[in-house]
This record gives structure tokens, C-alpha cells and sequence, in this order.
């Protein structure tokens, strides 16, 4: 699933390309799973609102819409990735995939594709009645230092399930835990509320490192990610721990060892984490 690096840097790519377009209609597949909205309720809310904005928030891909010739926002349109999910920029002319489940087409004569072959991907409106999207946790790089302590205080869930857990900080998935757990020496499997002020300091320093260091390599490619143009990202050849296992440690030699956690695959060294 693309984590906050990858969603990040889909957002940018399609910020950069399709801002200040203005959508002229939308097509909608038949199949019900990517939509939390009716189809035909967010045909009739994009087609003729200007794209002012694209962001992200947490995992989720958030499309500002106005009127035309208006600053002021009519409406915000989600965008979730899911596992396999892709928000492509393309011209009018490139061939469809298959798989492709929205088309919005531009002013420009661009269009905006969500590909997503296992359909667990969501698209949504979000009425600004509500006020605008924030999603359901901190944002891990703008959190404070005093508020990630906060988060895992008393909790007796494991550090590395309780990063995962969205609702606590969002954005953060199963690489970035790893590899930040990593450089902070913590092993993934001790008591979050056990963690000293000390420990959870380098951890969130460790966790925006990480973030902003996988961003700038345009994210992960493990798996289907790639970004608004069809690019892979380089961030996985820095992986230290993750997909390593039984590879020696760059710190020490030790062989990364892989057990699962909370349902997920966890890697980390036996030697440098404690």
C-alpha cells in the first residue's frame, strides 16, 4: 500500500500538473468498491469546478475544487490509493488501462485516471459543511515532539503496531515503521508506553527523517507504486531493515531477522535494536 512518501509524492506531481485546470466532465466505472460516493453525485459536483489545490493528508489524496473565478472551496474531492490504487495524469489520447475506474477530464485536454486493479482504493466528496479534510490522526511531520510522546503514553500495544495505527498518526505504514524503528534502535516489539521520553525523542526524529529523506527519493517502489507520470521511486534501495531479511546489518553484520507482528511483516536487527 503507498505510504505517506508515495502519496506525497503523487500530490505534488498532480498539484504541479493539473492545478488550475478546470475539470469539463467525469466517467465513472460500474464497479461500486472505489466509491464511497455515488458515481453520479460526484459527476454532477466535479464537472465545472477549477482544481485548486492538490494535497495530501495522511494516506488520503485531497483535490481542492472551486468555482471558476472564485478562490472560495466548493468542494473537496478524496482520493485513497488502497493497496494497487494510481492517480495518473494523461493525455487524452494514451490508451485507457485496464482497471481504470475514474477519468476526469480537463480543460486542457489532460485527463485525471484512477487505475486500481483490486478495487480497494476509495474515491469520495467531502462536504465542506464539516469543514475541510484533516483525516484521522497527527500528521507525523509537522507533529511536536511533546505531542508523539503523548500519543503513546500508558498504551500497551507494541511501538510498531501502534505506529501503524492511523488514528494515532496517519500516513505511516509498514516500510517507514520499520525503518524508523530502525535508526531510532528501539525494537519493534517493545510496550509503546515503556518507551522512555529519550527513546520516543530519537523515534520521532527518526520518523520525520525518514519521511522527508524517502520523499525527496520520490517514495518506494516495492510492489505496483509509481508516481503521476508513471515513475518508479528510488527511496527502497536505502531500506536498512525492510525486505532485508537475512541480509547483514549495515551497522553491525547481524542478520536482519523478519517476524510478524500485529498481522504485518516487521524486519529489524536482533543486534542494534533493543
Amino acid at each position: 500500500m503507498p505510504e505517506l512518501p508515495e502519496v506525497e509524492t503523487i500530490a505534488n506531481g498532480v498539484h504541479r500538473r493539473v492545478r488550475g485546470d478546470s475539470i469539463v466532465s467525469a466517467w465513472f466505472s460500474h464497479y461500486r468498491e472505489p466509491f464511497k460516493t455515488p458515481p453520479a453525485e460526484m459527476e454532477a459536483a466535479l464537472t465545472g469546478l477549477r482544481i485548486a489545490r492538490v494535497a495530501r493528508v495522511g494516506k488520503h489524496i485531497v483535490v481542492d475544487l472551486a468555482p471558476k473565478g472564485s478562490r472560495k472551496l466548493a468542494a473537496q474531492w478524496i482520493v485513497h490509493l488502497g493497496m494497487t490504487g494510481r492517480l495518473l495524469v494523461s493525455a487524452a489520447a494514451a490508451p485507457v488501462a485496464l482497471h481504470t475506474h475514474a477519468i476526469v477530464r480537463l480543460a486542457s485536454g489532460r485527463e485525471l485516471r484512477f487505475v486500481d486493479p483490486r478495487r480497494f482504493g476509495r474515491l469520495a466528496l467531502h462536504s465542506l459543511q464539516e469543514g475541510p479534510f484533516t483525516g484521522p490522526g497527527h500528521e507525523p511531520l509537522t507533529i511536536t515532539g511533546d505531542d508523539f510522546a503523548a500519543l503513546f503514553h500508558g498504551r500497551k500495544l507494541a511501538i510498531k503496531p501502534a505506529l501503524l495505527n492511523q488514528s494515532l498518526l496517519h500516513g505511516v505504514g509498514n516500510i517507514y515503521a520499520d525503518e524508523s524503528l530502525f535508526r531510532a534502535k528501539i525494537r519493534p516489539t517493545r510496550r509503546a508506553g515503556r518507551l522512555s521520553r529519550e527513546q520516543l525523542d530519537r523515534l520521532h526524529a527518526a520518523l520525520g527523517a525518514v519521511l522527508r529523506q524517502a520523499i525527496r527519493a520520490g517514495g518506494s517502489s516495492i510492489s505496483d507504486y509509481v508516481d503521476a507520470d508513471g515513475v518508479e521511486g528510488f527511496f527502497q534501495i536505502q531500506h536498512r531493515v525492510y525486505g532485508q531479511e537475512g541480509q547483514p546489518c549495515r551497522g553491525c553484520g547481524t542478520p536482519i531477522r523478519r517476524i510478524v507482528l500485529g498481522g504485518r511483516s516487521t524486519h529489524f536487527c536482533p543486534h542494534c535494536q533493543k
